[in-house]
């Protein structure tokens, strides 16, 4: 059962996140979280926040970290997030985040610490030595992230299910030791999700460390630099327009893409390119492809060319964050036994 300390707030709350650790978001990152981003707008009290706290983990450039900040929150804005329906923020904005993961790293034991995998993973490729305390304890930040704003639940794919079961497990061991505290989170699982591969390893997720940038769709991309890179996907063996994602990953992953941008399902695509060949479907797409992004580009465009204002949009989002986080952190730290700040006057 959900634990829920504080009023309910009129709709279900959600919160995600995205790392300003590119110069562009890539197709897979549109496809699989900010297209549903927009969506659960219409249905649910949404928190998005461009986590620029878990970008500094494996070493950065502070000016290229600002300048993707922007341009992250530029091309969220430019998607479809709507600033007057969600609560769209920098995280650094909002000091409560770091705050709240201090008291919760010191309930997280090391060993459910070490369990967790992208930890290990992204250890074992840099080497233990140059990973950072930060990396380590990423996963608790990440807890706090979604504890801080009372979120009901978490939009995740598969890949970040174990640290929402840390945050779950935070939330629990918080409200037992210290009382009824924090609403403990469920995953929000969305069933229509494109699943977008990479486009020259079909198998694999698309993703900004792929081994090949030709893999990638960028949205900020140029548009022809974009449609070579459709035009050049490795399809299989045959020639037959099927969905078949085991044996046919190549077409089907552009039949995926095709659907997502276009509107109408896979299987009246494969039943439209009955007879045809790949040439046709990557051709086609491609067309697509360019047709939808042009408006996402002008509009990121228009966001980066005036600065201040975007800087404004997201000074108010960090306010709107922070009369939410202020309240969680002001009962943590009661709870916890810290002394309340004196009066100054």
């Amino acid at each position: 059962m959900t634990e829920r300390p504080v009023p309910a707030p009129t709709r279900p709350r959600v919160l995600s996140g995205i790392q300003p650790t590119a110069d562009s978001f890539h197709l897979g990152n549109y496809l699989g979280a900010v297209r549903n981003w927009v969506a659960l707008q219409e249905t649910h009290d949404t928190f998005y926040c461009v986590v620029d706290l878990h970008a500094i983990t494996a070493g950065h450039d502070p000016a290229l970290l600002r300048q993707r900040t922007r341009v992250g929150a530029a091309q969220l804005l430019a998607s479809g997030l709507d600033p007057d329906r969600c609560t769209l923020f920098v995280q650094s904005q909002v000091p409560e985040h770091a705050q709240l993961a201090w008291v919760l790293s010191c309930i997280t034991g090391f060993g459910e610490a070490s369990r967790m995998t992208q930890f290990k993973d992204k250890s074992a490729k840099q080497g233990a030595d140059r990973s950072s305390v930060g990396l380590f304890t990423y996963p608790v930040l990440q807890a706090a992230d979604i504890l801080l704003y009372q979120a009901d639940a978490v939009p995740v794919g598969e890949d970040q299910r174990q640290h929402l079961e840390l945050t779950r497990d935070l939330a629990h061991r918080f409200n037992t030791n210290y009382g009824p505290t924090f609403v403990v989170p469920a995953p929000y699982i969305l069933k229509e999700t494109a699943k977008i591969t990479d486009l020259q390893q079909p198998t694999a997720k698309m993703s900004k460390s792929a081994s090949s940038p030709a893999g990638v769709v960028d949205l900020l991309d140029e548009p022809a630099k974009s449609a070579k890179k459709i035009k050049s996907a490795v399809t299989d063996t045959g020639r037959e327009i099927i969905f078949d994602p085991v044996d046919k990953p190549g077409v089907s992953n552009l039949l995926t893409i095709y659907s997502a941008l276009d509107g109408r399902s896979i299987e009246t695509l494969v039943g439209a390119y009955d007879g045809k060949g790949y040439g046709d479907l990557k051709k086609d797409l491609a067309e697509v492809l360019v047709a939808w992004v042009g408006p996402i580009q002008e509009r990121t465009k228009t966001y980066l060319d005036d600065p201040a204002q975007l800087d404004k949009i997201l000074a108010i989002g960090a306010e709107k964050a922070r009369s939410v986080a202020e309240a969680t952190l002001h009962r943590v730290y009661e709870r916890v036994g810290f002394l309340a700040p004196a009066s100054r006057s």
